[in-house]
């Protein structure tokens, strides 16, 4: 699903294409830009109201029997799981030079399709039923045990996001090195899913894919903060920038949340 962490521009790219400014190296002068504020103000509150439209998406799909015929039953249901990974990594050949339209337009039907099939969780804890996943494991999911599941992605959340924004030092070598797994985990995961079909390569799938996805958080945060002064002043630059740093940001909050609300709701 973070195929799309490999469509944003590297540093080189960027000094090549951008009139390029020094970097605060201390905390306090960090702290104290205006221009980068802003700009992180603006990633956290895209991605803040992709996760209002997913939640009130997730609600309406799974507590509204019309639209839960239709958006949880076949062939939709197919686009729900798979559009994302399939846009994502399109989108990674296809949108190396992305507009600030065809970024946002990434955004806002990613963001769609994955509130869409958060619907499934909500759909269960609504009707007080259990599901089986592929791999036979049993999950009973509660609103309670969705709020504790959110809460706790919020606060680790807000945790490594603080600390890959204050970091003294640039953090790409492991964002590149969690990219590399992120395709790795997608790669097993898909296996388990189609041949092995194992619970316990699922579970130990997903605890590595909660260790993965936190690092990105705060890698993905760090290399936001450097990007900003590499684009300078160049408003295209930082509007793309905006929404693909969302989009990353975005799926990062996502994965947790249902890596977790799903080790939270396992019966085995």
């Amino acid at each position: 699903m973070a195929a799309v962490l490999g469509i944003f521009p590297g540093k080189e790219e960027l000094m090549s294409d951008y009139q390029t400014r020094s970097i605060p190296a201390g905390r306090d002068e960090l702290a104290m830009d205006p221009g980068l504020r802003k700009f992180m103000l603006g990633v956290y509150q895209k991605m803040g109201l992709g996760l209002v439209w997913s939640a009130v998406l997730a609600y309406v799909i799974g507590t509204v029997p019309a639209v839960t015929s239709v958006v949880l039953a076949p062939p939709v249901i197919y686009l729900v799981q798979w559009g994302p990974l399939v846009i994502l990594m399109g989108s990674s050949f296809f949108m190396r030079n992305a507009s600030p339209a065809a970024s946002g337009l990434l955004y806002w039907s990613i963001v769609t399709l994955m509130g869409a099939g958060l619907g499934v969780w909500v759909f269960i804890a609504a009707n007080a039923i259990s599901a089986e996943t592929v791999t036979g494991r049993t999950l009973t999911v509660t609103f309670d045990g969705m709020a504790k599941a959110f809460l706790l992605t919020a606060a680790a959340f807000g945790a490594l996001s603080l600390y890959g924004y204050t970091s003294k030092r640039s953090l790409s070598g492991l964002h590149s090195f969690m990219i590399m797994a992120t395709f790795g985990l997608v790669a097993i995961s898909l296996l388990n899913f189609f041949l092995f079909k194992s619970p316990m390569l699922e579970i130990i799938m997903q605890v590595v894919t909660l260790g993965v996805f936190a690092l990105l958080v705060a890698t993905q945060t760090n290399q936001l903060r450097e990007s900003y002064y590499y684009l300078a002043n160049d408003q295209r630059g930082q509007a793309v920038a905006t929404n693909v740093g969302a989009l990353n940001l975005y799926i990062a909050f996502v994965t947790i949340f249902q890596m977790l609300l799903s080790l939270m709701s396992s019966r085995d």
